[in-house]
């Protein structure tokens, strides 16, 4: 058995970003657009007139300021609502491959490794781009490692399951390092005629090494103290996206095709499942909460965070404790605690303990407790 570490992250960011602003124009020209084209049948009551929406009400509802995205324009354009991402030929990397290699090749670079140190590639993130070849095993050969990958799908908790599969895998010697690649295109699935949810998601992918300590000697490494997983089925967070569809032709275009929340509902039944998990996590390992410098959580919503972080501390978290890259990154799904986690570890003192979570649909709760070395 061999101890494990997490020795590098890796960060892809789309080059476009959306404001509020920018999304609420574009959305609020489409509700123009609609109330207009359903005069008729807005007046004769057939028909329920659509609302406007406004950045104001996007920030006080989620904490979101802007995104990054892959395309700004199909998403901005009224008349299509929807990135607008070309199909690549066979021969051409995929478009998830491009974005997850990319951050595996930062991730490698700061736990100063090469392909050849890497034995394994698994890609969890919440949407992946064809059911086979699996996009590991593409990233696999575009960044030219030997051994084996396979992707996995926990929505939001993706990233957390994926390194407690990695650190395993790595503990019990069958792998010196793995690559956990989390790339997550989220506004692929998001619908953005709907006034509730069009502001949630954006871009990115995250990539973290997970390697044997004995052989980590980057200046970047976390022992991975524990991990711990809990999954609830609910309906609550929901995507029929799939390939059943086409055998229900009555289902296709319809609203549950994309993503669908009863975003109260999520916060009520959420929150103190994750502030329950991490604070048993902890008794577990005979920790404190007092004894966590730094909660990486996930990023889908700063009242979720404020709230979870209150109830494990018992007043509210300071931004140092709980960072935040909600307002400028959005919802990136799997790959936001991970994105926070990247963006705010260098400053942490060698001993420091940490806790970076994870949760979303299942409803799936990770949490893995890391130590500065």
């Amino acid at each position: 058995m061999y101890n494990v570490v997490i020795s590098g992250t890796g960060l892809f960011t789309p080059a476009n970003s959306i404001s509020n602003d920018e999304l609420v124009q574009s959305f609020n020209a489409y509700v123009a657009l609609f109330n207009a084209d359903n005069a008729a049948a807005i007046e004769s009551g057939d028909v329920q007139a659509l609302t406007e929406s406004n950045a104001a009400f996007i920030e006080k509802a989620s904490g979101i300021k802007s995104r990054f995205v892959m395309d700004k324009e199909g998403i901005l354009d009224p008349q299509r609502m929807a990135p607008r991402l070309p199909e690549r030929s066979n021969d051409e990397w995929s478009i998830l491959c491009q974005m997850g290699a990319a951050a595996a090749e930062q991730a490698l670079q700061r736990a100063g490794k090469t392909a050849a140190d890497i034995d394994g590639v698994i890609v969890a993130c919440s949407n992946l781009q064809r059911a086979y070849p699996a996009i590991s095993i593409e990233i696999q050969e575009a960044l030219g490692i030997q051994g084996f990958g396979f992707d996995m799908n926990v929505a939001c908790s993706s990233a957390t399951f994926g390194i407690q599969q990695a650190s395993n895998t790595v503990q019990l010697g069958q792998a010196r390092a793995v690559l956990v690649i989390s790339p997550e295109i989220c506004t692929g699935h998001l619908n953005f005629r709907d006034r509730d949810s069009h502001f949630i998601f954006g871009d990115g992918a995250t990539a973290v090494v997970v390697e044997r300590a004995d052989l980590a000697t980057s200046e970047h490494q976390f022992d991975i103290v524990s991990t711990k997983l809990l999954t609830k089925f609910s309906n609550n967070i929901r995507n029929n996206f799939g390939f059943l569809n086409r055998a229900a032709e009555e289902g296709i275009g319809a609203p549950d095709k994309l993503f669908v929340q009863e975003g109260r509902k999520v916060f009520r039944d959420v929150c103190p499942m994750v502030a329950e998990l991490i604070a048993t996590h902890l008794q577990e390992n005979n920790l404190n909460v007092g004894d966590i410098k730094r909660f990486w959580l996930h990023q889908a919503n700063l009242s979720m965070n404020h709230l979870i972080v209150k109830k494990l501390l018992g007043r509210e978290a300071t931004i140092e404790e709980a960072p935040v890259i909600l307002d400028t990154y959005a919802n990136t799904s799997s790959a936001g605690s991970v994105i926070a986690f990247h963006k705010y570890q260098d400053d942490l003192p060698k001993g420091a303990l940490s806790v970076l979570s994870s949760f979303g649909a299942g409803y799936s709760i990770g949490s893995v407790i890391l130590r500065k070395r």
